[in-house]
């Protein structure tokens, strides 16, 4: 059995080489974590399930059409950008983490699966001056904080099915994370998917305004 069938299950249209590209993720992933721990020891074997395919609930509410912008902020080892970037090849994802030997694995997973379509710098939100359609992340901080980082960084005009903002994925009560935002939708991941890990994830869905 593929290491990535996981991924075939809730992705049944995925090309032949979107499929490749899921599975050589295992290898690469496993060969620069020995080297630079990105994602924890115990955590490897579990690769697709805690962080491929939680990536990809986001996608489960939103395909990005072609041509939209992403920036992935506090990217660590490129999630949820990588995996999103293989499943949207005509969406340009920008991942952005403070340190510097994170971006290194991230750059040098993008390279080995050869995505086209995955800028990674090491960089801090506040230094980003380009603006974009969503801003996702694996969280980071607290929303509150999060909002404030990036509430200036999406574009106006909207080409997507709904409007540009925050995509962020978080797990546990966020009822007081989020107190202060009414206009936040909470979308609970087990809804998507089956397995236990996903029992107490979310994607938080905030629209912004430039």
């Amino acid at each position: 059995m593929l290491h990535s069938q996981i991924i075939n299950n809730y992705f049944p249209d995925l090309t032949t080489v979107q499929s490749e590209q899921f599975e050589r993720m295992f290898e690469l992933y496993a060969e620069w974590n020995s080297k630079i721990n990105v994602i924890s020891r115990k955590d490897i074997e579990f690769l697709y399930e805690k962080h491929v395919l939680h990536s990809l609930g986001i996608a489960k509410l939103l395909q990005f059409r072609k041509g939209t912008r992403i920036l992935d902020v506090g990217t660590g080892g490129g999630f949820p950008g990588i995996p999103l970037a293989i499943l949207f090849p005509e969406t340009e994802f920008y991942l952005i983490d403070s340190i510097g030997k994170k971006i290194k694995v991230v750059n040098g997973i993008s390279e080995g699966l050869g995505l086209k379509n995955v800028v990674a710098e090491q960089k801090r939100v506040e230094e980003v001056k380009e603006q974009f359609d969503f801003v996702v992340s694996r969280a980071v901080t607290t929303f509150s904080e999060f909002y404030y980082w990036t509430r200036y960084k999406t574009f106006i005009t909207n080409k997507n099915q709904i409007p540009n903002g925050i995509l962020y994925l978080k797990g546990g009560d966020l009822s007081d994370e989020l107190k202060d935002f009414p206009r936040a939708k909470i979308y609970e991941l087990k809804t998507f998917f089956k397995e236990e890990f996903f029992e107490t994830k979310k994607l938080v869905y905030l629209p912004l305004k430039a």
